[in-house]
């Protein structure tokens, strides 16, 4: 047929060009892949040097280097003017976590996705512009002389790359890798416990929880081991350690005893703190949330932790707490990385900045978050490593609950309002031609940084939350607590998640869980 033999030599025709055109593809690379090939420096066949980032020209744009990925790293990536600078950020993560609800994923109350924001969304110009990378890497090193960063990427499993070293020249770096779980040198912590400050460590939990809730149900098994399996504890007082309680008091009560009729009755919560729950809350709120909790099932233990053993953890009078899911949550320091950089240290340990948040004793760095404190020399005290979203109502809520709450929707958490505050700086000094290495040296930065404390809050379970609005533990303020305050809790931290995306994940899953349960999948 002459309509099937035009079809076959169209065919034909169309096949033999597209591979012509993949034969051109192969022997030339893409403009952008050039681009990149050009950008990097390649010196493997030099010993003793890495490959990486080479110091920018006067005709590009100059370089920021962020390190780290938290709520100060993201905060300074999202307000950072990408046309006056190119954006490259380094972290062991590809996304920050929203940790005032990673709480709620250990039991299924949120997925894990509605508390991950990926860097790329965050600032977008990493994932397109030609200049600006993400690299899935930790920093090893600094040399503030030659403004050069040296990374290691990050590997998993056996079957994973080795490791490969590269360094990054910079014209402005910011730290802001955060800290690490304190764990006061006890013995067995790192081994036995989980952390809850990062999405790994809620799944994790999640996972362990729900394997001891079906073993313990398995034939066979003793009262003793069940009771074992089934004990949950919980080691600080804190607000993560107090909400994580309360989650868990909330899901024991409304989904275990439905679900897991057999083991219903084992199942239990306790809380270790060696002085006092909620320490920064007014005294009335902390006696309520204490009320509470004991109410919703929590045993509250007063003690110090002399040892964690696989099965059980030790205290320092003596006594034996046997436990199936363990989880720390005492406070953060600094990470090796921080502690073992030559620069000067706040006390605590972090990276010690100015009214400005520059490292004095280094030209063009910067130290943003928990990672870095004031000196003592500027007489200004160390901001608190806040966990909690201390930003809470927007407008809309403000016309809701009155002008008592309007001042609230300006509140920000430490590390969030240092990005924002040295973004602005950043891009001031941009505009005035100091965006290079060692051209700003006679730029005004401004106003210094000043942080003002106008609240906490914390949710404690079955519809309650705590709301202070002290500026401090002595000064006079409101504190309310009860169904109100977790609906105004809620309510922020709803406004706080940062793309509409994740608000409407968050949004839905409480909305599911509210009218079908937990989920309570084991994957």
């Amino acid at each position: 047929m002459p309509w099937f033999r035009n079809f076959l030599q169209l065919s034909t025709s169309a096949i033999s060009r597209h591979s012509s055109l993949q034969r051109q593809a192969a022997l030339s690379p893409p403009p952008s892949l050039t681009h990149l090939v050009t950008r990097f420096i390649t010196t493997q066949s030099e010993p003793g040097r890495y490959a990486g980032l080479g110091p920018t020209k006067p005709d590009e744009k100059p370089r920021v280097v962020v390190v780290g990925s938290g709520w100060a790293g993201c905060r300074l990536m999202k307000g950072i003017d990408t046309s006056l600078y190119d954006v490259v950020c380094v972290s062991p993560r590809n996304h920050m976590v929203f940790t005032p609800l990673l709480a709620s994923t250990c039991v299924g109350t949120l997925e894990f996705r509605s508390v991950a924001e990926p860097i790329g969304r965050i600032q977008p110009a990493i994932s397109r512009e030609p200049g600006s990378y993400f690299f899935l890497a930790n920093c090893t090193g600094l040399d503030t002389d030659d403004h050069v960063v040296h990374c290691q990427t990050v590997t998993e499993g056996a079957d994973s790359l080795d490791p490969w070293n590269f360094k990054l020249s910079y014209d402005k770096l910011v730290i802001a890798s955060g800290s690490q779980p304190l764990t006061f040198g006890i013995k067995g912590v790192l081994e036995h416990a989980i952390f809850l400050r990062e999405v790994y460590h809620a799944q994790e939990i999640r996972r362990k929880l729900l394997l001891n809730l079906m073993l313990s149900d398995v034939p066979g098994v003793t009262e003793e081991e069940k009771s074992r399996l089934l004990h949950c504890v919980i080691v600080g007082g804190g607000p993560t350690g107090v909400e994580f309680s309360g989650e868990l008091s909330d899901f024991i009560i409304k989904d275990v005893h439905q679900r897991y009729a057999h083991v219903k009755d084992y199942i239990r919560v306790t809380l270790i703190e060696a002085n006092e729950i909620l320490s920064s809350f007014d005294d009335g709120l902390r006696k309520y949330a204490t009320k509470q909790l004991v109410k919703s099932g929590v045993r509250l233990v007063r003690g110090v932790v002399k040892d964690v053993l696989p099965q059980k953890i030790v205290l320092s009078d003596g006594a034996d707490v046997p436990y199936g899911l363990l989880v720390w949550s005492t406070g953060v320091g600094p990470s090796p990385f921080i502690k073992n950089l030559e620069l000067p240290k706040a006390p605590g340990g972090r990276i010690g900045v100015d009214e400005w948040l520059r490292v004095p004793s280094a030209q063009d760095v910067f130290s943003i978050g928990d990672c870095s404190g004031f000196l003592e020399s500027t007489g200004k005290p160390v901001l608190p490593a806040l966990a909690q979203v201390n930003e809470i109502l927007g407008p809309l809520i403000a016309a809701i609950y009155g002008l008592l709450f309007f001042h609230l929707g300006r509140l920000k958490q430490v590390a969030e309002r240092q990005g924002k505050y040295l973004a602005n700086e950043l891009n001031r000094v941009g505009k005035a031609s100091g965006g290079h290495a060692n051209a700003a040296k006679d730029i005004d930065l401004g106003k210094p940084f000043v942080y003002k404390h106008l609240g906490s809050m914390a949710t404690i379970g079955r519809f309650k939350a705590l709301v202070d609005l002290r500026q401090s533990k002595e000064a006079k303020g409101v504190s309310m607590a009860g169904f109100v305050s977790w609906f105004i809790w809620r309510s922020a931290y709803l406004t706080r998640v940062l793309s509409w995306r994740n608000r409407f994940y968050v949004a839905i899953n409480w909305t599911t869980t509210f009218i079908f349960g937990r989920d309570i999948s084991r994957i």
